[in-house]
């Protein structure tokens, strides 16, 4: 098979296209035949060799990668055969190996693709889909609700924004650019605003005539999040779930103690509950794009182009989910 394999942490260009042998499934795993694979802001910070959420960096070599949808093409020892060749998708958890032709996991991460998804769409909410409901439990919205997003044009980002919509809320995006406004726009934003105008919040406040924000949902943090937390009426919710405004790699949340939430990790899994509350977001994910009331958007770029990817990921220069397709 062919994949992306690093061999040494440093710069995209540290990611080579090679060939591998092909993987083997044991017992009670599955492989996969890739179609797409999932490219996160945090792989280019384990590509540096920072640990992030990892319980330590990588080791090297390895294939990068933890989001992968596909046709099962072969199963381990105690896996039921009518697996073989149903369309699916997982999220690998901790364990590399998504950026290749063919990837290996364990039967228990699999969901079955709903007729409705191709493997693009599918990848992005196991990934940024569950992320996004799991943002998404902490705000009750409804009509009344006036709510910001910055990084709209993102891949949570447009999801959330099409969520508030569908509840009703008035909904302000934030992107960089006229090509990213118009695209948050047309995702439904009652209001697209360019934040690398330095007055964007003076228009903000001219648009909303004496309303408030009640709701920011901040993944960028940095001047973008001092300066909407100007906008939150008393009592609002200010939910954080990154900050790469600060600097992805030794940046800290901009928080505001009594006002500002983070909502990723352990406090996300305690608030969707069961028994794998992984699985549970998962599969509300995967259900809100099967009834098509959340359609990510999705960038997509070849999988030889997986440093191309992650350079455009680094400069902000994509929309939606970064996936790769072999």
């Amino acid at each position: 098979m062919h994949a992306i394999r690093l061999h040494t942490f440093g710069p995209a260009e540290n990611l080579t296209y090679e060939q591998l042998p092909d993987p083997t499934p044991g017992p009670g795993q599955v492989r996969i035949a890739v179609a797409a694979a999932g490219v996160h802001l945090l792989d280019t910070a384990l590509r540096e060799g920072m640990q992030g959420p990892l319980p330590e960096p990588p080791v090297l070599p390895t294939v990068p990668g933890r989001e992968v949808a596909g046709t099962v093409d072969a199963v381990g020892a105690g896996v039921p055969g009518e697996w073989l060749g149903k369309r699916v998708v997982a999220h690998l958890g901790f364990a590399p190996g998504g950026y290749a032709e063919l990837a290996v996991t364990d039967v228990e991460r699999v969901h079955e693709i709903p007729e409705r998804l191709d493997p693009a769409a599918a990848v992005a909410m196991i990934g940024t889909g569950r992320t996004a409901m799991g943002i998404l439990q902490f705000a009750e919205l409804g009509p009344d609700s006036v709510v910001l997003v910055p990084a709209a044009a993102g891949g949570i980002g447009t999801l959330v924004v099409q969520y508030a919509k569908n509840v009703g809320a008035t909904v302000i995006g934030l992107a960089g650019g006229p090509g990213k406004t118009a695209r948050v726009a047309a995702n439904g934003a009652d209001l697209a605003v360019d934040y690398r105008d330095p007055a964007w919040a003076d228009e903000l406040r001219t648009w909303l005539d004496g309303r408030q924000v009640t709701h920011i949902f901040d993944g960028v943090g940095g001047d973008a999040a001092r300066t909407a937390l100007t906008l939150l009426a008393p009592g609002g919710q200010h939910l954080v779930f990154g900050w790469s405004g600060e600097g992805l790699h030794d940046g800290e949340p901009y928080l505001v103690e009594g006002v500002s939430e983070e909502v990723l990790g352990p406090v996300m899994m305690q608030k969707a509950g069961g028994p794998n509350p992984v699985r549970t977001l998962e599969l509300r994910a995967l259900a809100e794009a099967a009834a098509g009331r959340l359609v990510p958007a999705v960038q997509r770029f070849p999988l030889a182009e997986a440093a191309a990817a992650h350079r455009a990921l680094e400069t902000r220069g994509t929309i939606g989910k970064v996936v790769l397709e072999p």
